[in-house]
């Protein structure tokens, strides 16, 4: 049986892939995904696409230790391909774990160190864990104030200790919780806040989404370093999506909606210098929330 996304695979065998994305600074390889082109893409140094698959909406991908990409093909469809570019998991979470006829869409997931895969479910304002056949192992109800199936959530992530940490978009607010659903730790964004990266100092990293900004907090709440809409030389920050802090000390910024005279993508360092930008309207839109570097930039 053919699942949606080998049907949609199947309309791109024999294309020819050579494309042009522009970047400033040290070249990047990097992972994109846009819902306005319908196209998730791996874009090499050169700028060229090495490979491309279609989509429908997506929020969030990785790719995984083993180099499989794990990402999302629309918001309920789940799909994970191996190097070859073959299927070898799936999920729909709009048919499973009893989701048959309810309005739940998926905005984050991540694969665990246990082979099982945590995925955020809007709609249903709960997080659960399946293995590798789709049976619901763990699940936890997230505190929603502001219920709604689109905005329930952004991107989550299941900490070292065991937490979540959710970014919740409809009430402007980032929740740590216990695996029992206790809120333990939570930050008013006061935005349609995107992501949260909690990070080895124990600061957590925000993508703060149409609050135009990233911000790093540290345990109390109290805002240590930040990114503001125009302190970016050229650059306008719009709808900040993913964000990441490298190995290097830089940060990764995903500047989305924003339009073709802002970049995509901006690498900064901690003294807020712009090292290295994506942008690329040719092939990608103006709904790219989703991009990742991959490998650690030099």
């Amino acid at each position: 049986m053919l699942t949606p996304f080998r049907v949609a695979m199947s309309a791109l065998a024999g294309l020819a892939l050579c494309v042009h994305a522009g970047q400033t600074g040290e070249p990047r390889r990097l992972l994109a995904a846009d819902y306005s082109t319908k196209r998730l893409a791996v874009v090499n140094e050169a700028g060229d696409l090495e490979w491309e698959c279609p989509i429908q909406d997506i929020h969030d991908a990785w790719v995984l230790p083993n180099g499989n990409l794990l990402f999302q093909t629309n918001w309920t469809w789940i799909v994970e391909l191996n190097s070859k570019h073959e299927e070898v998991w799936s999920y729909d979470a709009g048919a499973n774990n009893g989701n048959e006829g309810k309005h739940v869409e998926v905005h984050a997931f991540q694969r665990l160190n246990n082979g099982w895969t945590m995925i955020a479910e809007s709609g249903r304002a709960r997080i659960i864990e399946v293995d590798q056949q789709g049976k619901l192992r763990h699940e936890m109800a997230l505190h929603v104030t502001h219920p709604d199936a689109h905005h329930d959530t952004r991107l989550a992530r299941k900490l070292d200790n065991g937490n979540y940490l959710v970014a919740h978009e409809g009430d402007g607010m980032v929740r740590e919780y216990e695996p029992g659903g206790k809120v333990v730790w939570e930050h008013e964004v006061k935005s349609a806040v995107y992501s949260a990266v909690r990070l080895k100092n124990g600061h957590t990293l925000i993508g703060c989404g149409n609050g135009h900004r990233v911000i790093e907090v540290d345990a109390s709440g109290k805002e240590v370093w930040t990114v503001e809409p125009t302190e970016l030389p050229g650059i306008n920050l719009v709808w900040v999506t993913m964000v990441e802090r490298l190995p290097n000390g830089n940060t990764t910024i995903v500047n989305c909606h924003a339009g073709p005279e802002n970049p995509q993508m901006i690498e900064v360092t901690p003294e807020k210098k712009v090292v290295w930008t994506f942008k690329d309207f040719s092939h990608f839109g103006n709904a790219l929330p989703v991009a990742r570097v991959l490998g650690s930039p030099k």
